[in-house]
């Protein structure tokens, strides 16, 4: 069994706890508000019982519990959205009012008769006998349901209460497993990090060294390698970076993969907006190279044509980028990838980078294999 199972139990028996308590409240509300005890001057007592209203009670805690979870699991979810403090007061405060109204309606449509009819009475000690029935007076019936209107106002805050602290706690423990993520990644990295001295050097001495020897396409894979070389271990290690620079890495990372085919073999499109309209976007480093790496992994075969294209583009605060390569009866999927980087591993680092702020899709479509990827950078 899972260890995060048993939590999950006593939150389940801590509500049904809680509506139990709910209940027994509405039970002595009712019963409180409709046990009426009338005293004559002969000395007689007339009772009428409460307890005949009080299988309502049931559609009462009914409507209770769609306010309390309909506010947790969909009204305050979709208030985020909202900028103004002002319409996300007015939303909250509209739905209470809605499901009290309607609340309030349907138990007045059910009880209706039963106020307005007299109600058979209980003869207690000796006297004349009493009439068989009395009728009930109203008054009881707005005193009850102004508690009742109280307990929906006390649901309406617990909920928001509920939801804002549960919010709370999934924010803190993702952003622990995000601490925890990139730890781990420059662990790793250290641990197979080469000298970077020795690295930019030995790239530096077969950058002269093709150059001397005339041949202009291998100094400028050199060049081009020593780049990106450069901005992964100084420039990405960072929460965000420019856009643009991202978009230059994978220009160097598409023009260095086609070194290793024939023209006639791979053609690859980049579309991208120029770097004047996209010069203050912020992103996270290194989030997109690896769909293009896998598209030149598993959508290229050598002898065959094949084609990659390449998308990205920012408008109104929501990035798109998508990656579509041909797709052979061969080629695994992203979630089949074993020894390099699979698709859960990109998932989470989106889950932990942009939290509810990102949808990615993988899926064959029309004889290409497709990714795209949305991030809202607001």
């Amino acid at each position: 069994m899972p260890r995060s199972l048993p939590k999950y139990f006593v939150e389940i028996a801590i509500h049904i706890l809680f509506w139990a308590g709910v209940y027994y409240a509405l039970k002595a509300i009712t019963l409180s508000s409709f046990n009426v005890v009338v005293r004559h001057s002969s000395g007689i007592t007339q009772r009428i019982d409460g307890r005949m209203l009080f299988p309502y009670a049931w559609l009462v805690l009914g409507f209770l519990v769609l306010l309390f979870y309909s506010n947790i699991f969909w009204l305050l979810k979709n208030l985020v959205r909202y900028k103004s403090n002002f319409s996300r007061v007015a939303l909250i405060t509209g739905w209470l009012i809605l499901l009290f109204a309607v609340n309030y309606g349907l138990i007045h449509l059910l009880t209706g008769p039963a106020l307005t009819a007299p109600y058979p009475l209980h003869q207690v000690g000796p006297g004349p006998p009493l009439p068989e029935r009395i009728s009930l007076p109203n008054d009881r019936w707005s005193h009850m349901q102004t508690f009742v209107g109280l307990i929906f106002l006390c649901i309406q805050g617990i909920a928001v209460g509920y939801f804002f602290i549960k919010e709370w706690i999934r924010n803190e423990l993702t952003r622990s497993q995000l601490e925890a993520h990139q730890l781990s990644i420059e662990v790793r990295f250290l641990r197979s990090q080469v000298n970077p001295h020795f690295l930019f050097n030995t790239l530096n001495n077969l950058f002269s060294m093709a150059q001397k020897k005339g041949n202009d396409e291998l100094a400028d894979g050199i060049s081009k390698l020593s780049g990106m070389m450069r901005y992964m271990i100084y420039e990405s290690n960072t929460d965000r970076v420019p856009l643009h620079k991202e978009i230059e890495y994978l220009e160097d990372c598409i023009t260095l993969s086609k070194l290793r085919y024939a023209d006639s073999e791979v053609s690859v499109s980049f579309h991208h907006q120029a770097q004047t309209e996209i010069a203050n976007v912020q992103v996270a480093p290194m989030l997109f190279v690896p769909f293009l790496e896998n598209a030149f992994k598993h959508g290229v075969s050598i002898g065959r044509t094949s084609s990659i294209d390449v998308a990205l583009s920012v408008h109104q605060k929501k990035l798109t980028f998508t990656c579509e390569n041909t797709d052979y009866s061969a080629v695994k999927k992203l979630e089949e990838e074993k020894g390099g980087i699979g698709l859960e591993n990109i998932k989470r680092r989106l889950e932990l980078v942009y939290p509810g702020r990102h949808e990615l899709r993988t899926q064959p479509e029309g004889g290409k294999y497709r990714v795209t990827l949305q991030i809202d950078l607001a």
